[in-house]
């Protein structure tokens, strides 16, 4: 498996900066995603946005200077366990480097900095039909949130606002 390099994301350096709003745009682009680019508007306030929020943690992923992946992700915390969690909001890896162990290396970055956190578990959501990212998902650990077998898995709900 190729090695790339993971770097925790500094909101404050120009270089990251530029590198999440172009990767969560690209992920924005696909079927998966919306099927359409970020709005003008939501690039100019991502970064601000992620800075100004303090639970941000976003891991890059990198072929030599070229971005090319990401885990944006916020902690939060378990009222079962009493302890912090991380939830992987975003994981995205530009088209052409997928399939290459990129999700992978920045899943166990975000598995390695919740340990270091004292996180009891690390949380994210899928698309139902997005089957590759549930097949990379269940291959490192992740399966469907069940508190009791009486109550039945987690099922994701949003309610806009």
């Amino acid at each position: 498996m190729p090695a790339f390099r993971i770097e925790k994301a500094d909101l404050a350096r120009p270089q990251h900066q530029t590198a999440i709003v172009d990767l969560i745009d690209a992920y924005s682009r696909d079927p998966m995603g919306d099927s359409a680019p970020l709005p003008d508007d939501v690039k100019q306030r991502l970064i601000p946005g992620l800075r100004e929020h303090p639970t941000t943690i976003a891991m890059l992923a990198f072929d030599g200077d070229r971005p090319i992946g990401i885990a944006l992700c916020f902690k939060g915390f378990s009222s079962f366990k009493a302890k912090p969690l991380i939830n992987i909001h975003d994981l995205a890896v530009l088209p052409d480097y997928r399939g290459k162990g990129v999700g992978r290396q920045l899943l166990k970055a975000v598995a390695d900095h919740g340990r270091a956190l004292g996180c009891c578990k690390l949380t994210l959501e899928t698309q139902e039909h997005n089957y590759s990212a549930q097949g990379l998902y269940k291959s490192v650990g992740f399966a469907r949130d069940v508190h009791v077998d009486a109550a039945g898995g987690a099922i994701f709900m949003t309610m806009a606002l």
